[in-house]
């Protein structure tokens, strides 16, 4: 089974290259954990679920796009996997872009030197398709990653100016008093107050060099307990089948971890949901996998795809773009989004004419301390 973002169950269609790749995908991210630790600063103190991120995922994509009559130009193509990273290392690393850079760079050297290890000679349009492939998910990363710094600061600073008005204010009312008094007591009182108000904007500031070196979005609150996601998914298969017989199917293993059971669920039917509206009206298949310590949890749906254009936005809309046919998206991706960053992961989409529609929530397995 590939763990391609496009919810692709099996090798069928894929070269001979592309599938030797795929039985090397251990090895590889074997060797890519162990040079990123030793030579991307801070990279150690990671855990290993959180520092793979999307990585398998996009590994995949990558032994996909080298099959030229696989409709995958590379392996960032139809998807925003490669942004979602960026967006985790923004908000659950203290990377910078030059480390982002760096971790890509040494992907590609483990893909190409594991691969030379194992007798896969890649032919110079496959090696291409890799470097080409690497390059462009850096490139993707790093844009999502400066994104959401810069959305976190405008957001601060949004806040700060506002908080910032009281302390100020008495600052000035205080000084303006004191400047028109002749009462020593009155004086000293109003002085006090600047003085307290005085700590208070420089505890603001404190807080606010702290937010900028390291950040992190606002959470949903979650009850976490163990259970098997496969077990969630069949339920909710048996609650959408019990109206329409057949209409969703369940594939993969059983993943046992740590997750909220309510938000989870909710986020799956919400994908559910959406499967069926924008939908062709084929069966819906959910599919559940794991990978070092990682959920993979995803809903694919056969159709019109979602243009390229709004795989990078789709999870912040609440309506969908004028024109597109069909009402508007409402609250539900938003709602996925949320549940999979509060999950410590990520929401990721892969959409194509040929390959469907594919969401995928791409969390830790164990969330107890994410």
């Amino acid at each position: 089974m590939t763990l391609a973002t496009d919810q692709k169950l099996d090798t069928r269609g894929l070269s001979a290259t592309s599938r030797a790749l795929l039985a090397i995908r251990e090895a590889v991210l074997d060797r890519w954990e162990r040079d990123v630790r030793e030579h991307v600063e801070g990279a150690r103190e990671v855990a290993g679920p959180v520092l793979i991120n999307t990585l398998p995922a996009f590994f995949d994509n990558l032994a996909e796009a080298i099959t030229p009559s696989y409709p995958r130009a590379n392996a960032t193509s139809n998807t925003n996997a490669a942004a979602v990273h960026g967006g985790e290392r923004a908000r659950m690393t203290t990377f910078k872009p030059d480390q982002i850079v760096h971790e890509y760079q040494l992907f590609k050297r483990a893909v190409l030197g594991v691969a030379q290890e194992n007798g896969i000679e890649l032919n110079a349009d496959e090696r291409a398709s890799v470097e080409h492939s690497v390059d462009c998910a850096a490139r993707e990363s790093i844009r999502e990653f400066t994104a959401m710094h810069e959305d976190m600061r405008q957001r601060l600073a949004a806040g700060l100016s506002h908080d910032m008005r009281s302390p100020l204010a008495v600052i000035a009312n205080a000084a303006h008093l004191i400047g028109m008094s002749s009462d020593l007591a009155g004086a000293q009182a109003m002085s006090a107050k600047i003085a307290a108000n005085a700590k208070r904007l420089e505890q603001m500031m404190e807080e606010l060099l702290d937010a900028l070196t390291f950040e992190r979005t606002e959470k949903l609150p979650l009850s976490l307990s163990r259970f098997d996601m496969r077990e969630l998914a069949l339920s909710v298969q048996q609650e959408f089948n019990s109206l329409r017989a057949g209409a969703v199917e369940v594939s993969g293993s059983s993943v046992m971890g740590y997750w909220c059971h309510n938000s989870m669920c909710r986020a799956l039917e919400n994908l559910v949901v959406n499967a069926f509206k924008y939908g062709d009206g084929k069966p819906i298949r959910i599919n559940v996998d794991d990978t070092r310590g990682r959920l993979m949890l995803s809903v694919h749906n056969t159709g019109a795809p979602i243009p390229p254009e709004q795989h990078g936005r789709i999870f912040g809309y609440l309506r969908r773009e004028s024109g597109a046919g069909k009402a508007g998206w409402g609250i539900g991706l938003p709602f996925v989004r949320a549940v999979a960053e509060s999950h410590g992961g990520s929401a990721a989409v892969d959409s194509s004419a040929a390959g469907g529609t594919t969401f995928m929530i791409d969390v830790l397995v164990d969330c107890r301390n994410c």
